[in-house]
């Protein structure tokens, strides 16, 4: 019953979003002008858990200052420190969570060298702060981690060009860690884009480690995923699909900063999930987002589904505020957690 109403609400509602291109690799547009550009965001926030006892704390999801720049001829450089205590308690804060240089010659062909985002996914890959919603889907969430690792990029074209893509060489052990094998993950993106309102876009990734058993074989983790973005004016639809396969051991959270849960054991998961936001001018946009989630696709019955109504409200061009309800439901048992969200952002 809950996906029959989940399912008519979407197809019955206006929804945009915010975009980036697969050049995207930090948290802020890249800087045209030469020398130092100081830019950051915060988000203080408060989170209602609508639960058996219910909760309400307030936090910040994020608070991140940064630097970046260019220097003649033809690089660039960008820095980013987390300084908020409450995004990945297993990372000790303030930590450096983007630092790399680019050469940025010919736009065909960039090369990056340092701490960036993975070239994986559409949600991944879209600044923190022009998130539509307060959270990334859980699938993103769950089964890209880790979001940020060491390594080398090549990259080129734009959303302006009919092909853009990304293609890098990582640690594979997430943010701020030096690897310990010689094994090095590959992840790939592609986008193409046919017309001016349509983008359609793939990813890759794959990756071996040191056995979390102790066994004399590599543990081995596989990433696809697929992705569309459509703009008709002051809409915008978009859609997201993730598929995982782990052999030997998982993880399990993770996400933006890190961290996450080695699980021993072989295992494939799955999600998706479908956003729209619409702009209805007065600086008012309503967004919709409904997410489907399979935690281990050996057992049935075992999906959650995650429904976000919210509403984006712009004071000016670097304030905003994000009201968000979150109605969750769980198979086999669907329990009381709900979540009421509101965030406001500043950005500097």
């Amino acid at each position: 019953m809950k996906k029959s109403i989940v399912t008519l609400f979407l197809c019955t509602s206006l929804l945009f979003s915010v975009l980036k291109d697969i050049s995207a690799q930090g948290c802020s547009e890249p800087s045209s002008e030469e020398g130092v550009s100081l830019f950051g965001f915060v988000q203080p926030q408060i989170e209602v858990g609508l639960t058996d006892p219910s909760t309400s704390s307030f936090s910040f999801e994020r608070a991140r200052i940064g630097v970046m720049g260019n220097i003649p001829y033809d690089f660039s450089y960008y820095m980013v420190l987390e300084l908020s205590p409450f995004l990945n308690q297993q990372v000790p804060y303030p930590t450096l969570i983007d630092a790399f240089v680019s050469y940025t010659r010919f736009d065909f062909l960039k090369v990056s060298m340092g701490s960036f985002k993975s070239p994986f996914g559409m949600e991944t890959n879209t600044p923190c702060s022009g998130l539509a919603t307060v959270y990334r889907s859980k699938a993103t969430l769950e089964l890209n981690a880790p979001f940020r690792d060491l390594g080398l990029m090549f990259l080129g074209g734009s959303r302006e060009t009919t092909l853009e893509y990304a293609f890098g060489i990582m640690n594979g052990t997430g943010l701020g860690l030096r690897d310990n094998n010689h094994f090095k993950d590959v992840v790939t993106r592609i986008g193409v884009n046919p017309l001016s309102w349509l983008h359609v876009g793939a990813s890759f990734k794959y990756g071996q480690s040191v056995s979390a058993a102790g066994l004399a074989d590599p543990d081995v983790r596989t990433r696809l995923g697929g992705e569309i973005d459509m703009n008709f004016g002051n809409l915008n639809v978009q859609g997201e699909y993730i598929y995982a396969k782990d052999q030997g051991s998982s993880i399990v959270g993770g996400g933006c900063s890190g961290g996450g849960e080695v699980v021993i054991g072989d295992k494939t998961r799955s999600g998706a999930y479908v956003q729209a936001l619409y702009n209805i001018g007065y600086q008012l946009q309503p967004v919709v987002k409904f997410e489907w989630y399979d935690a281990d696709g050996a057992i049935k019955n075992n999906e959650e589904y995650i429904t976000t109504l919210g509403l984006n409200y712009f004071f000016n061009d670097w304030t905003r505020l994000q009201v968000n309800y979150r109605y969750a439901a769980e198979m086999p048992v669907d329990h009381p957690n709900d979540q009421l969200v509101i965030q406001l952002q500043v950005k500097f």
